[in-house]
């Protein structure tokens, strides 16, 4: 690695986990990042998503007094997340960088746009969190499944749709919800990280790099999301999932 290599994943690293602490959306940081430093499409995706892997076991962590509380009733959701990130990965790596990377612009577009109107996305489930409709949530499960494959395939915007799903499921318990979506996610990056570098697509070099950044940037973005409202940060994502979306259309 070159030291320009160094710089623009050890500044990445640190935008991402700020931002993670925050909104999320750090995952287009990384992958732009290690795109500009020279890997496959196919590879950034793969390595940013195990160094981004640590950090959510932080998360995990924050939450493990609703963890204890409600374990049991995460169980099904966690099988949901081990099958949908293993089969997620195992997809990536079937198609190959000539497969994966005429889809790049679209995924960051459709993370892009997740983004973008997560308000009206949460507005428009809040209605079925009030009762028990049966039809709803046999989809909100089918659902949960391709979210855990997408997280398992990219993973950026899951958390959003994890929320919608989990909104249904849970009917309105946002902290149980919410629990349930960190620990979901960090098993979804688990399995697919498990395959991916099973798979020799992680570059470890560059992967280091991030996984020390971004940790910092974690653990500083916490007291900066005191002081900056989520909003602004959302917006400054937005913003930057748009350009890459340009970009990568440009480039396609």
């Amino acid at each position: 690695m070159t030291l320009f290599q160094i710089v623009v994943l050890a500044v990445a690293g640190f935008a991402a986990g700020t931002v993670n602490a925050v909104a999320g959306g750090g995952t287009f940081i990384t992958f732009a990042a290690l795109v500009v430093s020279g890997l496959p499409t196919l590879d950034a995706n793969a390595t940013s998503a195990v160094a981004l892997t640590p950090a959510n076991l932080a998360s995990v962590a924050a939450y493990r007094s609703e963890v204890r509380t409600y374990h049991r009733e995460m169980i099904p959701f966690a099988i949901i997340g081990l099958i949908g990130g293993g089969a997620g990965a195992l997809l990536l790596i079937g198609l190959g960088d000539s497969g994966f990377r005429p889809l790049v612009p679209w995924l960051l577009l459709l993370a892009t746009l997740l983004f973008a109107f997560s308000s009206q996305i949460r507005a428009f489930v809040e209605p079925w969190s009030r009762g028990q409709h049966a039809g709803a949530r046999i989809a909100a499960y089918g659902f949960m499944m391709l979210v855990a494959i997408y997280g398992g395939f990219f993973g950026a915007g899951t958390g959003i749709m994890m929320l919608a799903a989990l909104a249904i499921l849970e009917s309105g318990n946002f902290h149980k919800a919410n629990a349930t979506k960190i620990v979901v996610a960090f098993l979804i990056q688990i399995m697919s990280a498990a395959l991916l570098i099973a798979g020799g697509l992680v570059h470890w070099p560059h992967a280091l790099v991030t996984i020390a950044a971004s940790a910092i940037g974690g653990y500083y973005g916490v007291s900066l999301a005191r002081r900056v409202p989520e909003k602004i940060i959302r917006a400054v994502v937005v913003a930057i999932g748009a350009g890459l979306t340009v970009v990568f259309f440009v480039r396609t």
